[in-house]
């Protein structure tokens, strides 16, 4: 038996499977916490990279491994390879101010065109332009750039060598400074002031010479990875983790001057236009922490309560927001009366306004010519069968939603075996149970009543 490992480097922890390369299989697996912080010492991920991979029994038959990771993330490499300076995440949102510089400067559809990412304080590129005004003197120590999959599948290569960093064009689509076919080093150079060095670009079933013999695969942008892991194909996913994410496959680049919509790549070769959110699953978390509840007493007062929460509204920007662009507005909550201020309709609204911000990305994506007759729901509230219920009112198609999983762990192991097996296309496994369907009436007016309360927001800052 063949095995491939593949790897999840996420904000929250690092998760391994071990499947079988043909049967996809789940044969071992593992995994060990990350830091908290929207800024975060590399060494600290590749210490959990090695716990995991000693809870997953090691690399012990294994032929090919794949890590798929969060994305956007900025790691700066001096000259001998050694990190200069924490890793700054992708919710880190110091870097506003140099994401609206630049988009003065070459205009929001300047931007749409040429990379299909118009710079929010997520990406790369606004964190390197940050480092390059605030911290000059680790600006000028950095020989190297890679984002945080990248330096995981260094580490696992042992060359020590910056000409042996790789990437994929998922990840590398995330950085403001890649086209979906090559960089632009006249992007770089406008963000950062020069051009360091940057990781080769391999073909999605690419892959390099790892420990012990084994294959390397790309890997991939923990976004990507997950179309891959899900087996999404051209359905439109809602992820609900940390951040909320939608996105699709396509066959053409977007390109959004809004900003709303990002022109990423996915892991097979073609693209995947996405939506993210910076709240999503912590929005529930805050509810249920104010009410006094554990989350499952926190679905079933959601549920208790008529859609719509009685008029109750939740603008769930907790911490700051990326759909629209506001990295420093709050969370807000609006129509609260004698009648609507229940404990259920808290629960309800909290839970409508964490999917009705996922609506936003929806109905961008359709937009952008992007066909949204059902979603397939994944993430770790997609486990709450309230939210799974809910979202399929708030969407206003049917909900598909597959047995719980390790969905970026998983596709960054498909895409393993696919290095390992070779072929135009990833291997199709077998989905093992059948997914769960919702459906529901949908609710236009709460979506009018979301939308005029997020409309606040933007007026406060026009």
């Amino acid at each position: 038996m063949a095995l491939v490992l593949g790897v999840d480097s996420s904000t929250q922890s690092c998760k391994i499977v071990v499947r079988d390369a043909d049967s996809g299989e789940l044969v071992r697996s593992g995994r060990a916490s990350h830091p908290d912080g929207t800024e975060v010492d590399p060494a600290r991920w590749w210490d959990a990279l090695r716990s995991a991979l000693d809870d997953a029994g090691g690399l012990d038959g294994v032929e090919a491994l794949s890590v798929g990771g969060q994305q956007h993330g900025m790691v700066c490499l001096d000259e001998s390879g050694a990190v200069v300076r924490d890793a700054l995440l992708w919710n880190d949102t110091r870097s506003a101010g140099a994401a609206r510089e630049l988009v003065d400067e070459l205009g929001a559809q300047g931007w749409a065109e040429a990379t299909g990412v118009v710079p929010v304080a997520s990406v790369t590129l606004a964190k390197l332009r940050w480092l390059a005004t605030h911290e000059p003197g680790n600006a000028d120590r950095t020989a190297a750039v890679c984002l945080p999959h990248d330096w995981l599948t260094w580490r696992l290569r042992g060359t020590g060598d910056l000409a042996d960093l790789v990437t994929d064009r998922s990840d590398a689509s995330g950085t403001g400074y890649f086209d979906g076919v090559g960089y632009r080093r006249d992007l770089l150079e406008r963000g950062f002031g020069r051009s360091p060095a940057l990781p080769t670009v391999l073909d999605p079933a690419g892959s390099v010479e790892g420990p012990d013999g084994v294959l390397l695969g790309a890997g991939a942008g923990d976004n990507a990875a997950a179309g891959l892991g899900v087996g999404a194909g051209d359905d439109v996913v809602v992820s609900l983790g940390t951040s909320g994410t939608v996105f699709a496959r396509a066959g053409t680049r977007a390109q959004d001057p809004s900003g709303i919509v990002a022109g990423f790549s996915d892991a097979t070769g073609a693209y995947l236009p996405l939506v993210c959110t910076l709240n999503a699953s912590r929005v529930l978390d805050a509810t249920r922490t104010l009410l006094g509840v554990d989350h499952e007493e926190l679905g079933r007062l959601a549920l208790a309560a008529e859609p719509g929460a009685g008029g109750l509204v939740v603008v769930p920007y907790l911490e700051g927001e990326r759909t629209p662009n506001l990295p420093d507005a709050t969370g807000s909550m609006h129509g609260w009366t004698l009648a609507s201020g229940t404990r259920e309709n808290l629960a309800r609204a909290a839970v409508e306004g964490m999917l009705y911000a996922q609506r936003v990305g929806l109905e961008a994506l359709r937009e952008q010519g992007v066909a949204v007759s059902g979603v397939t729901l994944v993430g770790g509230a997609a486990r709450s069968e309230a939210v799974c219920r809910i979202a399929a009112q708030v969407f206003g198609v049917p909900v598909t939603v597959p047995v719980p999983g390790e969905y970026v762990a998983d596709g960054a192991a498909r895409q393993a075996a696919w290095a390992l097996r070779g072929g135009d296309t990833p291997p199709c496994w077998a989905t093992g149970t059948a997914p769960a369907r919702y459906e529901a009436d949908p609710d236009p007016a709460g979506w009018e009543r979301y939308r005029a309360a997020a409309e606040h927001h933007l007026d406060r800052v026009s």
